[in-house]
């Protein structure tokens, strides 16, 4: 049966079921953004180095297990791998609310849960992205990937918006019992998925899980537009992440808002993230899948600024505006190079991919909270916020450096025949230019 042209993916009744299960663990992933630090800093009065440390504990993951996870997730059906990793994050959140209630928890056992939380959350993410090609195909890409990131940027409204007032009524431990409900009703409703992937290889037929790593890891630094999508990515999440490490303690110290106010102007950053995913599909094509990927992040980013320039009363509109914007060229330059990726990579290195990518361009982002709580404690949360918006904006220069020594030849490393030559020639890539 044909798919509505209104509803396209969405009429594929798998997708919608992974449509919905992304946006309630997306719905409890917000949630948990804006409540695990302020568990910390509303309900244990950390300092703003104990702040940083946390953003670390929560994406060590991608250090400690990014390489392995995507070798160990090409073994696996992906499926499997995100209906577990869902209800284990679940039960892990609700440690902390149960420990609140009982007058046992401290900042050692909030440290323990973000870590546990984002080592799965690695292994999801890993998982969510291999599994996107194999359910909808790789010509249904950049369509998916919008559609999941509007649903994203939905939650990014919705989570704020629910954790800031639920924050004020029952405190911020109890709210993390919305997250892990969250997280819980997502992994349930993707075992409902009736598509079923194919019998991974037995460990016998399988080779050693270090030469998997490496040539996973081969796969991308060999590869142009891999590569520089990667390095990009790095120095975009370790600057992303001394910005946030030090906008919540912004907010509540500097503007004196408080829990509902928070979360009303992180709302506004998924106003801007919703702004992106409705108009990223329609950028790719009319600007080019590739240059969007570098435009978005100058266009954008410089305008973070405006939050470190902020005072009590109209200017912080400016600043939340600034943050909506950073949302939408994040999505935008998300979308585009997510569909780049995957259509460059072959099925049974999605995995690996992913994982290789997330390692290197994630890897900075634990070493990012700590300099950006430290930051914090030398310079203060407005010098830090100054100091990532500056990263950010130059977090461009690898794709953009790529991306102009790529025009006019195959820039992510394919060839075409040249004809009646036999040979090859340099052509531009289909794909790089943009073009369907």
């Amino acid at each position: 049966m044909p798919r509505s042209p209104r509803l396209g993916l969405l009429d594929d009744p798998d997708f919608g079921r992974l449509f919905a299960a992304t946006a309630l663990g997306q719905l409890g992933d917000r949630i948990v953004f804006l409540t695990l630090p302020l568990v910390a800093i509303a309900t244990l009065h950390a300092d703003e180095f104990q702040v940083g440390l946390l953003t670390a504990t929560t994406t060590a993951g991608s250090l400690l297990v990014g390489l392995p996870a995507g070798a160990w997730v090409d073994r696996m059906r992906k499926r499997s791998v995100l209906i577990g990793t869902d209800l284990l994050r679940a039960a892990a959140l609700l440690t902390i609310p149960l420990a609140w209630w009982a007058d046992l928890l401290g900042i050692r056992l909030l440290y323990a849960v973000a870590l546990l939380h984002g080592v799965l959350t690695v292994f999801f993410d890993v998982a969510h992205v291999s599994y996107l090609p194999q359910l909808v195909g790789r010509g249904n890409l950049v369509e998916g990937n919008a559609k999941l990131s509007a649903v994203r940027s939905v939650t990014g409204i919705g989570g704020p918006a629910v954790a800031g007032p639920l924050v004020g009524l029952v405190g911020a431990p109890a709210t993390l019992l919305a997250g892990s409900a969250g997280m819980a009703l997502s992994g349930l409703l993707a075992a409902t998925i009736r598509r079923r992937e194919e019998q991974p290889k037995t460990m016998s037929e399988q080779p050693r899980l270090g030469t998997e790593i490496m040539e996973g890891l081969r796969f991308v630094l060999h590869r142009p537009a891999l590569r520089a999508i990667m390095f990009s990515d790095a120095l975009f999440n370790l600057s992303l992440v001394m910005y946030q490490t030090m906008l919540l303690v912004f907010l509540e110290r500097t503007m004196d808002l408080g829990p509902l106010g928070i979360g009303l102007v992180l709302s506004g950053m998924g106003c801007g993230a919703l702004l992106g995913a409705s108009t990223a599909t329609t950028l790719a094509r009319r600007v080019g899948q590739c240059p969007v990927i570098w435009l978005a992040t100058l266009v954008t980013c410089p305008l973070t600024v405006l939050m470190p320039l902020a005072r009590p009363g109209w200017t912080l509109y400016a600043g939340a505006v600034g943050l909506a914007a950073l949302s939408l060229g994040g999505v935008v330059r998300v979308v585009a190079q997510s569909s780049l990726q995957q259509s460059l990579t072959p099925d049974r290195l999605l995995g690996r991919m992913a994982a290789t990518a997330r390692f290197v361009s994630s890897g900075g982002v634990p070493l990012g909270g700590l300099p950006g709580g430290a930051s914090g404690a030398a310079f203060g949360a407005t010098g830090t916020l100054w100091i990532g918006a500056s990263g950010m904006t130059l977090s461009a220069v690898p794709t953009l450096l790529w991306w102009r020594a790529a025009r006019g030849r195959p820039s992510c490393g394919c060839s075409r025949p040249s004809g009646s030559g036999g040979g090859t020639r340099s052509v531009s890539c289909p794909v790089c230019a943009g073009r369907p």
